[in-house]
């Protein structure tokens, strides 16, 4: 029988990482087979986004998540207002861009 993740059979391959990469997910405790598939998936997926992130940004996001289970879907409507304001700021930018070149 194949193995299968997600309905989808599942090829095993070779795969060379960092040492200290590969002991400080096996120290928190993740399965680095299962990382990795989900990354791909998200990688691939047309409607998921990465973004980088500060420290401070990143343990904001984590606490909060961890404490309200808070999902991705809940996030969304934030972030497109954030997008929305931030649009609008640049906007404002190139508006006084354009008036000081005149």
């Amino acid at each position: 029988m194949e193995k299968t993740s997600k309905g989808h059979p599942l090829r095993r391959i070779s795969l060379m990482v960092r040492e200290d990469h590969y002991r400080t997910l096996v120290d928190r405790g993740l399965n680095v087979s299962g990382l990795i598939r989900d990354l791909m998936d998200d990688y691939l997926s047309e409607h998921k986004i990465t973004i980088s992130v500060g420290e401070e940004t990143r343990g904001l996001y984590d606490q909060i998540v961890a404490n309200t289970g808070s999902t991705d879907e809940d996030v969304e409507v934030y972030f497109r207002e954030a997008l929305k304001h931030l649009l609008r700021d640049k906007i404002k930018s190139m508006q006084k861009l354009e008036e000081n070149i005149r």
